[in-house]
């Protein structure tokens, strides 16, 4: 294996900045300092003007793998992670099948084996009478990133609605547990009462449909699962500012037992957006109106919010251009999560530290993630260089997500991300990709 010497660069790294050389060797970081010469042949790579990040981590994707391969594939989703500079990732079981049991789960890693360029761990996924294999996984939890449960409507037969069920999961589960949630109840009455008074629905009546008191009610409901048993819950892409008085920031996120996520387009867009881009960004949870945005904002800065992630879920051109009421719900991300990010630095919105923190290390501290997320001697080398004086212009030119699509066309990121290491190795560099090696799975320190 190649070792190279990433030169002259500014780290990233628990709240710091170091100026000096990183050396890369038998796939971790081996050397951080001022300057490192090495007897050994090295290829070096120049960081000058650049700065050096630890891979993002992004701990909910839908890459689409197996069943739904028109959209995405672990390959071709994986390969625009990279390029955006995440360089793991976990991914959702709404598959077809749905990851229920332990060998369709072995069956998505054995994918991602054979044709992911990132790293990579799969959630075992969660139904109204799958509590055997649920339970089985409590044995492999240092392999397995953790629980999902839809407790808000989903695809196929995902969505948990047995109080039995959910009970079993969180007096049971020694994994993570990690919910969508919204309350279905509230959903399908919001929905009813829009098309007795109006008929026909549009876009605009998605966050009305899916509006903040689903969202609060399907939370406030996990967490007193979660804390009826000490159970360890992880909420994904909280969307409400009413949402916020749930969650913490008075303990240190190693300690917590319930974290919380935000998604970049719950950071980004508002429903003042959906007369511009439609079903573009119709997703579950909805995008709220303005000030939950701006609540969103605060709670990530002030730690009640945890982790950045995507949610990323691409659905063909053709999928979203139905009738709002048919048009499947999610957005492709992946991509473009840290461009974005490093926008809202360059607006002085967030630090690069901040987005480090919650990209990386604040993903890997939640998941007990073996030796990455950090820039560590002895961590795996998955590192990110960011040239931060060269934009980048989102286009269909250089959208590499099988869909082909972005609701960020025409975005322009301040920033470049010009190289991707991943376990040591240059997957990416100036927009070439080197395939000559896969990623690996994630292990967990539990």
């Amino acid at each position: 294996m190649k070792q190279y010497v990433i030169k002259d660069t500014c780290i990233i790294n628990e709240g710091q900045r170091i100026y000096g050389d990183v050396l890369l060797k038998k796939g971790r970081i081996e050397k951080i300092a001022d300057a490192i010469s090495t007897k050994e042949a090295s290829i070096e790579v120049s960081g000058k003007n650049q700065f050096l990040l630890p891979g993002a981590i992004d701990d909910q994707v839908h890459f689409r793998e197996p069943g739904l391969t028109h959209k995405a594939t672990i390959y071709t989703e994986a390969k625009a992670a990279v390029a955006g500079g995440v360089t793991c990732f976990m991914e959702m079981p709404n598959t077809n099948p749905p990851a229920f049991t332990h060998n369709l789960l072995e069956d998505k890693y054995e994918i991602a084996r054979k044709t992911s360029l990132a790293n990579y761990s799969f959630f075992m996924g969660t139904s109204n009478n799958n509590i055997e294999e649920i339970l089985r996984t409590n044995d492999k939890k240092k392999d397995v990133c953790g629980i999902k449960i839809f407790m808000g409507s989903s695809t196929g037969n995902l969505l948990v609605d047995n109080p039995l069920m959910l009970d079993k999961v969180f007096a049971g589960s020694e994994l993570l547990i990690a919910t969508h949630c919204e309350d279905e109840a509230i959903i399908k009455a919001n929905l009813q009462s829009l098309k007795n008074s109006k008929g026909k629905l549009e876009i605009s009546d998605h966050p009305i449909i899916r509006n903040e008191e689903a969202c609060f009610e399907s939370s406030f409901r996990a967490i007193q699962y979660a804390k009826k048993y000490n159970s360890r819950l992880h909420i994904l892409h909280i969307s409400t500012e009413k949402e916020l008085q749930l969650f913490t920031n008075m303990i240190p996120l190693a300690e917590k037992r319930i974290t919380a996520e935000v998604c970049v387009h719950h950071l980004h867009f508002t429903s003042d957006d959906y007369a511009q881009l439609g079903n573009q960004i119709k997703c579950n949870p909805a995008i709220k109106a303005p000030h939950n945005r701006e609540a969103l904002w605060q709670a990530l800065l002030d730690d009640r919010l945890d982790v950045i992630a995507t949610d990323h879920a691409p659905h063909t051109w053709e999928e979203k251009q139905e009738d709002y009421e048919y048009a499947h719900a999610g957005l492709p991300l992946v991509q473009h999560s840290l461009l974005l990010m490093l926008q809202y630095v360059n607006e002085g919105r967030i630090s690069l530290e901040k987005v480090v923190e919650k990209m990386s290390h604040a993903v890997a501290t939640c998941f007990h993630i073996k030796e990455r997320g950090f820039i560590r001697e002895g961590y795996y080398a998955d590192l990110v260089l960011v040239n931060m004086n060269k934009p980048t212009l989102i286009s269909k030119k250089n959208i590499l997500y099988k869909c082909g699509w972005s609701p960020l066309e025409g975005f322009s990121s301040p920033a470049t991300i010009s190289h991707t290491f991943i376990n040591g190795h240059p997957v990416y560099g100036n927009g070439v990709f080197d395939e000559s090696q896969m990623g690996m799975r994630m292990r967990f320190d539990r």
